[in-house]
């Protein structure tokens, strides 16, 4: 085998281990789902002292320790994600505008939690479509805070109208200018997008420091952290305090839709579908392969990048050090559970918004270690990566071969 047959080799294992994921029906999906809580669930029993207490009594007593540690796990989970049932029905039947957007704080704090993830979910699906590995949302959704916040803070006396929008347009080009660093790279030079978006993710982490510690950073404040952000670029609330939920969230859904738009409705998204699933055939119809990788990445740092800009303007309103709690990271899992669909990225990001939001009222009424939720996260994913586990556990038939599908088209048609 050639040296250039190797590479290809190696290059296109991750392409086919997508494309196998991407198979998953729903059925396994949503299985999948079930059993990592269900799993979760047991680990949280298990490591719990009353358990083992309740044990040292009887066995029975064990049982019945297990079941309401898991009882106490997923009810804490979902009181905190969603709300107490029987305060919003309360609030509701009060008619206090008041007692209402309190009893659904907790619902919307979840959507709020979700939006980084759906940006930073799509990024990461975009590139999947591809055949391209974006590992470098972190960074970028970190580049794209640093434009956002130098916008926001630079720009006094502007219209809200204009501040936001030129915001978030400062979080998508610095994003987009990272994910084409490395996407150049890639097209031009063949080096490995996995790595050079590795070390990208280093020098954005070090240049926020450095600039939040100089230019960037309040002066007024002894540590590494922006000034406040101006008023007029406020991603504007929906609600009153306590609830957060912001403008946002529909700019992700907006996002979304256009991902999808681009990728199944435009002769553009089919040829980037093409060249991710197979280079070959889309050079030899005449497409650009070097252009669609450099393209991808750009649009993948820019829904990234706007991430970033997201929890500037509607969340923290400054720019901290560190600020991301690893958004970038567990979008790799989210665009994997959906499937590298908008729609199936939009879904995971709900459900992990969700889970990261519950996760603190778990851990402060069921005295379980927030640490669970990440488990969780992972042992979904686990699941999701090995179909054959579902299919064996719950006797589902093995899908049946897809048939070959027709040599690509060309641009003219023919």
């Amino acid at each position: 085998m050639t040296t250039s047959e190797q590479k290809q080799k190696k290059t296109g294992s991750f392409s086919i281990f997508i494309e196998e994921i991407r198979k998953n029906s729903l059925t396994v999906t949503i299985l999948a789902i079930v059993s990592g809580l269900l799993v979760g669930g047991l680990i949280a029993a298990v490591t719990s002292e009353n358990v083992y207490a309740a044990f040292g009594e009887s066995f029975l007593a064990g049982i019945g320790a297990i079941f309401t540690v898991f009882w106490n796990t997923y009810k804490a989970l979902f009181t905190g994600s969603v709300g107490v049932p029987a305060d919003i029905i309360a609030a509701i039947s009060s008619g206090s505008w008041d007692a209402i957007n309190r009893s659904l704080a907790p619902f919307f704090e979840s959507l709020v939690q979700a939006t980084p993830y759906i940006f930073a979910g799509l990024a990461v699906a975009l590139g999947f479509r591809v055949g391209l590995f974006n590992i470098g949302a972190e960074g970028q959704i970190f580049v794209g805070a640093l434009a956002t916040v130098w916008v926001a803070t630079s720009l006094k006396g502007w219209p809200a109208l204009v501040h936001v929008p030129l915001a978030l347009l400062a979080g998508a080009a610095a994003g987009g200018f990272w994910g084409m660093i490395p996407g150049w790279l890639k097209a031009k030079t063949g080096a490995h997008e996995v790595i050079n978006t590795i070390m990208m993710n280093y020098i954005a982490f070090r240049l926020s420091e450095y600039l939040l510690n100089g230019v960037l950073g309040d002066p007024n404040k002894a540590t590494p952290i922006s000034a406040p952000i101006e008023k007029s670029a406020w991603l504007p609330r929906l609600f009153p305090d306590p609830n957060r939920f912001h403008w946002g969230f529909f700019v992700a859904l907006l996002m979304a839709f256009l991902v999808y738009w681009l990728l199944f409705k435009t002769t553009w998204g089919y040829e980037l579908r093409t060249v991710g699933h197979n280079p070959n055939a889309a050079r030899y119809a005449g497409m650009s392969i070097t252009r669609s990788i450099v393209i991808t990445m750009v649009l993948s740092g820019a829904l990234a990048g706007l991430a970033g800009a997201n929890e500037v303007l509607g969340v923290n309103h400054n720019l901290g050090v560190a600020f991301s709690s690893g958004y970038g990271f567990d979008s790799i899992a989210l665009a994997l559970l959906g499937n590298s669909h908008p729609l199936g990225v939009v879904l995971a990001a709900l459900l992990f918004g969700f889970l990261r939001n519950g996760a603190i009222q778990m851990q402060l009424t069921a005295g379980i270690p927030i640490d669970i939720i990440s488990v969780l996260q992972a042992l979904i994913l686990a699941f999701i990566a090995a179909p054959a586990i579902i299919r064996t556990i719950y006797r589902l038939k093995e899908p049946k071969p897809e048939l070959e599908t027709p040599a690509v088209e060309t641009k003219k048609g023919k």
